[in-house]
């Protein structure tokens, strides 16, 4: 059993790689801005204002909020591992090899999977801006089988996905629809991802520039369309003014779903191997980017609610270009400009993940737990090669028989859950020395604070809200059921921290990310636990009959032995 358990024991100091290091903190920044700038402001951004109207700010700053605890800690562990390998390689230092394992083969769901919906969103907006340069795709090579089989047998409204199964051409009984552009951009990201991240470095931050730019521009034009009295509309609850018009509760329940817009920080981690000083400049890269970052949505969530009423925004995928419609401020060569700056934000996010899949299978390979191929690196270019290749083929085959929405909801519950793992390793790490010019956590004793804070917050939610909490324990409501079983273990394991916070003396930061994104899981369906766990199984599979075998740190205690 406790073979299951050991633990991998990294030196600070830089060990030599293959990888090449050429990343300064602001390429770091450059890279985080490109990674969480992208679909979360220009598609989900409509769904969210929606929900909670101007007040949804406020969800940004909790979320940022969230964010920069789980960033500390993801930088902690950076500034003590200058490994490439993000949560895989922080688990291996702090939870031993079976966790490891699996917070890794999470991963794969987040960078890989992930990038498939990425894809998905960036062939939409492609294929919007070709119709609007009078350049038509079929709609049977712009959207996926599964969609199109979906919409047409499900009485969609969906125009376009019925006339794709409709139109398209049939070889024997089956009928020829893929995601044409979805399919070639991953192969260009791919390729780009192959020759060598100093070029993909360049190329990222000429995009990274031009997306800014584009983004300053819509901030600039909008705020002469804005009208102030759209930011307090007629409440759905009280029927009066309201900057939160469907109450705290509207805002909270896209949470999750903003959250999702955040993921690209732990995607810098990866990097450690190629950027320069990896102790000091990737923690800083990482926090002036998410920074930066909720600044930008909070700016551009306040210019979209005070353009146009937020209750327009009910099922629009495009907003930043929706808000200069003809219905609206009616600015043609500005909806124009931002169909071209979402191609450039959605590629810029590809880039990103897809040059983080392939160092988690590299750092794996390395410890023994994939085939040595794995971390196979280019003689010419430097690059895991035949990772970069294979993580290419992992996002491109489902891109033909899988749909966004399975996607999206396949990710999150990893994503969340490699994010808990890497707040509870910071708890299990030894204080370290404080050296010039390294990041260090500031060490806040949660003795009393923590159990303050959650048994305080959860008496004044009690007050707040008290028949929710009468209703916590009645699990016969099929449509409530889920979410109150999830809240009550989610208060059972509070509880359970707050009594660790005050016997060991557990560090704050780490305690309060840890508490967040153990609150974003509460929001996770029957379905995606379902998905997840049949994931795992398919983990631990091949953990047991390959990698708990040839990992290095066995051969290593059998040497040791013989």
């Amino acid at each position: 059993m406790n073979q299951l358990f050991r633990r991998k024991h990294y030196s600070e100091t830089e060990q030599p790689s293959g990888l090449r290091r050429v990343l300064g903190v602001w390429d770091i920044v450059f890279f985080g801005i490109a990674a969480i700038i992208g679909a979360g402001s220009f598609s989900s951004l409509g769904e969210a204002v929606f929900r909670g109207g101007p007040g949804v700010i406020v969800l940004y700053l909790i979320c940022g909020f969230a964010c920069g605890f789980t960033a500390l800690c993801y930088a902690e562990f950076a500034s003590r591992i200058p490994q490439a390998g993000s949560a895989y390689t922080y688990a291996y230092a702090s939870f031993g090899e079976l966790i490891a394992w699996v917070i890794g083969w999470a991963l794969i769901m987040e960078y890989s999977f992930g990038n498939i919906y990425v894809a998905f969103s960036w062939s939409d907006y492609f294929t919007s801006f070709m119709e609007r340069i009078g350049i038509h795709i079929p709609d049977y090579l712009s959207c996926s089988y599964t969609e199109a089989k979906k919409a047409f047998f499900g009485s969609s409204g969906n125009k376009e996905l019925i006339n794709a199964w409709s139109s398209a051409p049939v070889i024997g009984n089956l009928k020829i629809i893929f995601d044409l552009p979805a399919l070639v951009i991953n192969g260009l990201i791919t390729w780009l991802c192959y020759v060598g991240v100093k070029e993909s470095k360049n190329f990222n931050n000429i995009f990274v520039l031009l997306k800014l730019f584009i983004i300053l521009l819509v901030i600039a034009v909008g705020i002469g369309y804005i009208n102030t009295g759209n930011w307090f509309p007629t409440s759905s609850v009280t029927g009066e003014a309201s900057f939160m018009p469907n109450g705290f509760t509207g805002v909270m329940s896209a949470v999750s779903g903003v959250f999702f817009a955040y993921i690209g920080f732990d995607a810098l981690s990866v990097l450690s191997e190629e950027t320069k000083d990896p102790q000091k400049n990737l923690p800083r890269g990482m926090l002036i980017s998410l920074v930066l970052c909720t600044a930008i949505y909070i700016v551009l969530t306040l210019v979209l609610t005070g353009m146009v009423d937020y209750r327009k925004f009910d099922g629009i995928g495009d907003p930043l270009a929706f808000i200069f419609e003809s219905s609206n401020a009616n600015v043609p060569w500005m909806e124009f400009v931002v169909a071209l700056a979402a191609i450039i934000a959605i590629t810029t996010v590809l880039l990103v993940f897809q040059m983080g899949q392939p160092r988690i299978w590299y750092a794996m390979s390395r410890d023994g737990l994939m085939p040595k191929k794995f971390m196979e690196i280019h003689p010419k270019h430097k690059t895991p090669s035949f990772a970069t290749i294979i993580t290419g083929i992992v996002v491109g085959l489902p891109i033909l028989f899988t749909d966004k929405s399975f996607i999206l909801d396949f990710t999150s519950i990893g994503t969340i859950f490699a994010f808990v793992l890497v707040c509870g390793g910071v708890l299990l790490l030894p204080a370290k020395q404080k050296r010039k010019g390294r990041f260090h956590m500031p060490y806040i004793n949660s003795k009393f604070i923590f159990p303050v804070l959650f048994l305080g917050g959860l008496a004044f939610f009690y007050f707040w809200q008290p028949t929710f909490f009468q209703q916590l324990m009645d699990w016969s409501d099929p449509a409530e059921k889920e979410f109150r079983i999830s809240i009550l273990v989610y208060i059972i394991l509070n509880l359970i921290l707050c009594v660790m916070a005050f016997a060991k003396n557990l560090s704050l930061i780490p305690l309060i990310g840890l508490t967040s994104c153990l609150y974003l899981l509460t929001g996770m369906s029957h379905d995606n636990w379902f998905w997840f766990l049949l994931w795992f199984a398919i983990g631990m599979i091949i953990y047991f009959s390959y990698g708990f075998k040839n990992s290095k740190l066995n051969n290593e205690l059998n040497g040791d032995l013989n």
